[in-house]
Order: C-alpha cells, then sequence, then structure tokens
C-alpha cells in the first residue's frame, strides 16, 4: 500500500504507534475474556435465555472497537504510508513481513466481522469461523514476534525502535 505522499516515511507516527499497542492490548483482552463469551454462547445454542454479563459486553465491545481501530489504522497506513523495509532484508523475508501485516488487517476484519455476525445474527458458521481466526491470528502474532526478535537480536538492526520512537 504505498502512501500518497510525495515521500515514504521513514519511521511510524505517534497516531500509527499507538494504534498498534492499543489493538494489541485489546486483542490481549479478548483472549483473556474469551471463556465468557464463549459460554454465553454455548448457552444461546442451548435455547437458554443469555442474561447479561459484563466480561461478555467487554467482548462485544472489545471487538467493535478493534474493527473501527484497525480500518482507522488501515486508513493512516494508506494515506501516510510506512517506513520502508530494513536494508538488507532478503526479498523473501521483505515478502513474508508485508504478508503478515496484510494477512494481520484481513484476518482481524474477518474475524471480527464474523463475531458480529454470529453474535448479533445467531449465525453458527460464522462463530465457527471467527474460532477458527482466533488460531489464525495466534499464527500470525508469532510470525510477528519471531520476526522481530530476528530483527532484534539476530540481525541488530534496531527496527524495534521505529515502533518507540515516533516520527511525525
Amino acid at each position: 500500500m504505498k502512501a500518497n505522499t510525495m515521500s515514504q516515511p521513514t519511521g511510524y507516527s505517534r497516531l500509527q504507534i499507538r494504534l498498534h499497542w492499543i489493538i494489541f492490548g485489546l486483542l490481549v483482552q479478548q483472549f483473556v475474556f474469551h471463556e465468557w463469551i464463549a459460554g454465553a454462547w454455548d448457552a444461546y445454542l442451548d435455547g437458554e435465555t443469555v442474561a447479561f454479563h459484563p466480561l461478555v459486553a467487554a467482548h462485544v465491545i472489545g471487538g467493535f472497537t478493534i474493527l473501527v481501530l484497525a480500518l482507522w489504522r488501515l486508513r493512516v497506513r494508506m494515506t501516510r504510508g510506512v517506513p520502508p523495509p530494513p536494508k538488507g532484508d532478503a526479498p523473501a523475508l521483505e515478502l513474508l513481513a508485508k504478508s503478515v501485516h496484510i494477512a494481520f488487517y484481513v484476518v482481524l476484519i474477518a474475524m471480527l466481522t464474523g463475531g458480529a455476525v454470529a453474535w448479533f445474527g445467531g449465525v453458527e458458521l460464522a462463530a465457527e469461523g471467527h474460532e477458527l481466526m482466533r488460531f489464525v491470528l495466534l499464527g500470525l502474532f508469532g510470525l510477528h514476534l519471531a520476526g522481530t526478535l530476528f530483527h532484534q537480536f539476530v540481525r541488530k538492526d534496531n527496527l524495534v525502535d521505529r515502533m518507540r520512537h515516533p516520527v511525525d
């Protein structure tokens, strides 16, 4: 995704960094409180009345919040751009990094949309897809973390500094 600006930024903006970490924190919260929404869904499938529970509400609200923030982050990425890949990376590593970032957006948007369709529409297939994407998201996170650690401790190219020091 190319930026509409004349030059490619040398780092991430303060907004991009904040959105990255807020989304990460909300995703952790979603995983931590997953059992509450799963229990409510199972009760719904069993024909039981699902009573209000604050952690179920937090999961639903958290999901919508992540969706909005992910779309916002994608918009900022498309208009502002992102820094170039580190110098010296093999083309295969560049392709992998780009693929993981694209997959993050695709999976997040599909997962959150599927969760909403399941919860508000009662669509069991959407719930199954939502659950499956949880594991895909964990795999993407693992690849992202492995790439970050590789750059920090093997390549020692200070790639992590792009997420710690904004360039506005």
